[in-house]
């Protein structure tokens, strides 16, 4: 890599890294019944759902792979690699012998080294079995030649020629990090435009994560433009009823679809939310199909709109690839009376109170080491497992705050725990989701200061 950019990317990796330890699968969950992963070693070859929409003259398959939670090593390798290379290649191997052909990574993405591991294990398959998608994820820098040599250099870690799926990453915020300042105004976006002309580019997009407000001026330029491409995020949870700062995917993928633009999904399980549910709707989606997954009535959602061109997923273990390769073998559309059921689904699980983190560890690294994705997860994972304790005067009050405190303690070390968060903010900005961090943070270290004085009493 040439020296400059190494040294503005090492700056720009503070903002986005992630800590090997504390890497999470997509589906892993707390207990058996939260966090049941599905899937068999009798997995169909061959019967992959694929999709060719009139506009992309691409035959795709409905299962993409996501590249944000490749395996980690429990130590960096040798070149400073926190990715198992190893295991990738095999995760890649049995994607692409299953149908895969989607390969959807980042400069960004674990600490830096998802393009490189990914280039690694897809050169040795030929170039015309998959498609790669990548992004101008210029959070950091609003510089043209830092823009530039991001994307030049993810040409050189891809090891190809040229992009099939190129994006601007995370269009929707305003100010300094709005489209306006990161594309537009600085010349990356004409750039761009003239690289998908010259061929190296052969479709452009964005994926979106914000306001309406913008969302709906970035749209709008497709008439100039030509979006080839949108990616949103959209699962059965988030279609009516998404929470915080995002907009209801139901607006989203209904105005795209007016302008015939092929839509990609991410966050089909909300970064495993879908998935680690609790008890009692767990069973209630178990009840409705014993032999499918929890997690595959998320799948079905996702796929079944006609525009939907893939559905992203970041499968960390075969276990998640084998069960979503299944759902997809072929896909099985949802019916009316389905999609119903699971907006039903979704009402019920407004009832819990959980925080809306994804996982995605875009406010990573904490300053001060606090490893903010495992502290909101684990107050979702007592949420959702009932284990939150209410009231001293709950006959299982003793059970459940000795539960969720030893939980705690297990789950995040204590120099990484809540408490040594100061508010100084400099992680909010970065969440997709637009959580307000410190107010949750400062929130729940409140909750566990009053319950290990509760403990002590």
């Amino acid at each position: 890599m040439h020296k400059d950019i190494a040294m503005n990317r090492r700056g720009f990796l503070k903002i986005v890294g992630i800590s090997t330890a504390s890497s999470t699968a997509v589906l892993t969950g707390c207990s058996s019944a939260s966090s049941e992963q599905g899937g068999d070693s009798t997995v169909p070859k061959g019967k992959m759902s694929y999709r060719k929409l009139p506009s992309i003259d691409d035959t795709v398959s409905l299962l993409g792979y996501g590249c944000m939670r490749w395996p980690t090593l429990p130590s960096p390798a040798g070149d400073g690699n926190v990715i198992d290379q190893d295991a990738v290649n095999r995760l890649v191997d049995y994607a692409i012998e299953h149908g895969v052909n989607y390969f959807d990574t980042s400069p960004v993405y674990i600490q830096g080294w998802s393009e490189k591991t990914t280039g690694n294990a897809l050169k040795r398959h030929p170039r015309e079995k998959y498609f790669i998608a990548t992004k101008m994820s210029n959070f950091s820098n609003n510089d043209f030649d830092f823009g530039v040599k991001m994307y030049h250099n993810s040409f050189k870690d891809l090891q190809v020629d040229y992009i099939d799926y190129y994006l601007l990453h995370v269009v929707g915020s305003e100010g300094e990090r709005s489209m306006q300042k990161r594309f537009i105004d600085n010349g990356i976006l004409d750039f761009l435009l003239k690289e998908r002309e010259a061929g190296r580019i052969r479709h452009l997009g964005w994926s979106f994560h914000g306001t309406q407000a913008e969302f709906d001026k970035a749209l709008a330029m497709h008439d100039d433009v030509h979006w080839d491409f949108i990616q949103i995020q959209l699962n059965y949870s988030d279609w009516k009823y998404a929470k915080g700062a995002n907009v209801n995917a139901d607006y989203l993928y209904s105005e795209i679809a007016k302008k015939d633009i092929p839509v990609v999904v991410m966050e089909p399980l909300l970064g495993g939310r879908l998935s680690n549910i609790p008890q009692y709707i767990f069973t209630r989606l178990k009840e409705r199909n014993p032999n499918g997954s929890v997690a595959s009535w998320a799948f079905r959602f996702a796929g079944s709109p006609p525009k939907i061109l893939t559905v992203l997923s970041g499968m960390t273990y075969l276990e998640h690839l084998q069960d979503n390769i299944k759902t997809y073998s072929p896909l099985q559309t949802l019916t009316d009376e389905e999609t119903e059921f699971l907006d039903e689904t979704a009402q019920m699980m407004l009832q819990y109170p959980t925080i809306p983190c994804n996982d995605c560890k875009y406010c990573m690294p904490c300053p001060y080491g606090i490893d903010i994705p495992a502290v909101l997860l684990h107050f979702n994972k007592c949420i959702n497992e009932g284990n939150m304790p209410k009231s001293s005067k709950d006959e299982n009050y003793a059970k459940a705050r000795r539960a969720f405190l030893v939980g705690y303690d297990r789950s995040v070390p204590k120099l990484r725990q809540a408490n040594h968060c100061t508010g100084c903010d400099q992680c909010s900005e970065h969440c997709p989701q637009k959580i307000n961090i410190p107010k949750d943070l400062h929130r729940i270290d409140a909750f566990v200061e009053q319950l290990k004085q509760e403990t002590l009493e």
